[in-house]
């Protein structure tokens, strides 16, 4: 897009080269191009709505810091349900409880004004960032990191769509996904949210999910029934933070960091992205938030990006002399939309008064709405009034967690096993008497790690209760050897009265998320599985290390005493896709999206 840019000024400047100007009488005026229907449409409902109307879309709380009469007053533009924010106060509540929330909105947004101003629906946005994983019964797929090492972008686009189907079952609009951060330091905790360290990969994986989420460009069904809003996030530099720490500085030549850090982005642009989010970092000293250069300048100007930008939770309140309740800079430098949790009320308050006393131009507040209200136009939202449970998939909960989902999701699992070392005990022999060791080996919620039900994710979440339809690593392991006409057995603690052809020892990290995750080496401390890969060396009982994690980590200990090493990432529900790899039935293809560390400074 830079070089088109270049290149249509430079032949501008050569077109102007003439040795004899024209008679000034014989230069026609200039020519305004014509308004699409779609601006028309949008510069009528602007030129209508009052002021108070247009700054509610600009307003983005979380569910359970407002009700559905603060909706009908203020007529917020957008919402969202934060990590740890389920409908009516429940993050466990059934999907149900999710989609009469969404009409319970969507109806307060739409009731009539006085008037006759515009009524402008609402739009619900959600994280669902591997799977609509904020619900029971959900498919979890692989988290990025896996999806990277697996290297098929049409298996990336049939997630999207499936995850997309998922969260129309809950009446939602909008995902905040995919993520396209270039993670450089795996000591980052959001580095498995990433696709690799190398944006020639992240690039066309991001792009695959945008078109699953939303459908491909110029197709009929783009954004229509099947499809939801996507989010390209975090613009930009959220991968690259000195010594990986969480919403922190990134320092550097700015071409050089666009270079890495924005290059997935014009792939996720061409692929119809309809929302970028802001990310929390600063570059070079500036915030993200409060940068014009980059969100205004790079990302509408030198890409192109024609759609709406939005906030990450407070990070206007970062940007210099701001507060979560004060920030014109935010809108100022390119934002359409605060993400403000809580404080909603002061920033709503705040923005009309700064509005009034000219802090904030009349156009700029215009600008940013008929962004905003273009993505709506697009997806739908503007031409019929319907609520969300009268859409197509809603209420239609057989969709959660169903075969063709799962089915997707473990063969996503299988792709993204990365088999570091094999000594010859894998595949596992038809037959074989295995044990299965290791605390994770009946975890989902290990296997899921963060923004799994909860933010953080979490061991306290039980199999049967929050992950109803899952298959855990253990369960996949006992019915393929079952199946092959041998046994499995769990023992947790790798005791047995009968030694084992082979055991299969399931460890790793504890789930996290953001800078939870943040750590300050990469050497793997926990010994549980180190422990059990000792005993078995000195039993004489051939090992398989199934390691889960959200990074590479320093682990030589644990790559010497096994006899195959799989670095097994965070697969999610569908535990019968690392079974899979280890029987043979799927050969072992991915690839290291990242590089595996020798030492671990």
């Amino acid at each position: 897009m830079r070089a088109f840019l270049l290149a249509t000024a430079a032949a501008i400047g050569l077109a102007g080269c003439t040795t004899v100007p024209a008679p000034a009488a014989s230069v026609p005026p200039a020519q305004t191009a014509p308004m699409s229907d779609e601006d028309a449409r949008i510069a009528d409902l602007v030129t209508r709505m009052s002021l108070e109307r247009k700054v509610a879309q600009l307003i983005q709380p979380q569910i359970g810091s407002f009700t559905a009469d603060d909706m009908r007053r203020y007529r917020f533009g957008s919402y969202l349900n934060g990590g740890n924010r389920g409908p009516y106060g429940d993050e466990f509540a059934p999907a149900s409880q999710w989609l009469r929330h969404a009409d319970e909105m969507y109806l307060a947004s739409v009731e009539p004004l006085a008037g006759g101003e515009p009524v402008i629906p609402t739009m619900w946005g959600t994280d669902a960032v591997h799977g609509h994983t904020n619900v029971v019964r959900a498919t979890i797929f692989p988290h990025n990191i896996g999806l990277g090492a697996a290297r098929d972008p049409d298996l990336v686009r049939r997630i999207g769509e499936a995850t997309a189907v998922e969260i129309e079952v809950t009446g939602i609009d909008w995902n905040f996904s995919p993520t396209v951060a270039v993670a450089r330091d795996d000591r980052w905790g959001r580095t498995y949210e990433s696709y690799s360290e190398d944006p020639a990969i992240v690039a066309p994986l991001g792009a695959a999910l945008v078109e699953g989420l939303q459908g491909r460009k110029g197709e009929a069904d783009r954004l229509g029934a099947g499809h939801v809003i996507a989010t390209a996030k975090h613009f930009f530099g959220d991968g690259g933070t000195d010594q990986g720490v969480d919403q922190g500085e990134v320092t550097g030549d700015i071409e050089a960091l666009k270079a890495i850090h924005a290059a997935p982005y014009p792939a996720t642009i061409d692929a119809g992205v309809e929302a970028i989010m802001a990310s929390f970092n600063s570059i070079n000293g500036v915030k993200m938030h409060g940068n014009k250069m980059l969100l205004t300048d790079v990302l509408r100007g030198e890409l192109g990006f024609d759609g709406l930008v939005v906030g990450d939770w407070n990070g206007h309140g970062q940007v210099a002399g701001c507060t979560n309740t004060d920030c014109p800079q935010s809108l100022l430098a390119g934002l359409d939309i605060y993400m403000v949790p809580d404080d909603w009320k002061g920033l709503y308050e705040t923005l009309i008064a700064q509005v009034r006393d000219g802090t904030i131009p009349v156009p700029v507040l215009d600008e940013a709405v008929s962004r905003i209200l273009r993505v709506k136009l697009r997806a739908g939202l503007l031409d019929e009034f319907v609520q969300p449970s009268a859409r197509p998939n809603a209420g239609e909960y057989q969709l959660l967690g169903s075969p063709e989902h799962r089915a997707i999701a473990r063969e996503a699992v299988a792709k993204s096993q990365v088999l570091l070392k094999n000594d010859g005990v894998l595949p596992l022999a038809e037959g074989a008497d295995i044990l299965v060791a290791g605390s994770a080996a009946d975890s989902i919620a290990q296997a899921a790690g963060g923004w799994t039900l909860t933010w953080q994710g979490g061991l306290e979440l039980a199999n049967a209760e929050h992950f109803p339809g899952a298959t855990s690593i253990w369960q996949g392991l006992k019915d393929a050897a079952e199946a092959r006409g041998g046994s499995a057995t769990l023992s947790v603690d790798g005791t047995y009265s009968a030694k084992p052809d082979a055991a299969i020892v399931v460890f790793g990290e504890e789930p996290y998320a953001e800078f939870a995750g943040d750590r300050k080496h990469l050497g793997f401390s926990d010994e549980e599985g180190l422990g059990l890969l000792r005993k078995f060396a000195a039993e004489g009982v051939p090992t398989v290390a199934v390691f889960l994690s959200g990074r590479p980590m320093w682990m030589n200990r644990e790559l010497n005493l096994a006899d195959a090493f799989v670095a097994s990432w965070l697969p999610g529900s569908e535990g019968a896709g690392v079974a899979d790899v280890l029987t043979g039935a799927v050969p072992a293809t991915g690839k290291l999206g990242f590089s595996w560390h020798e030492r671990c400074d």
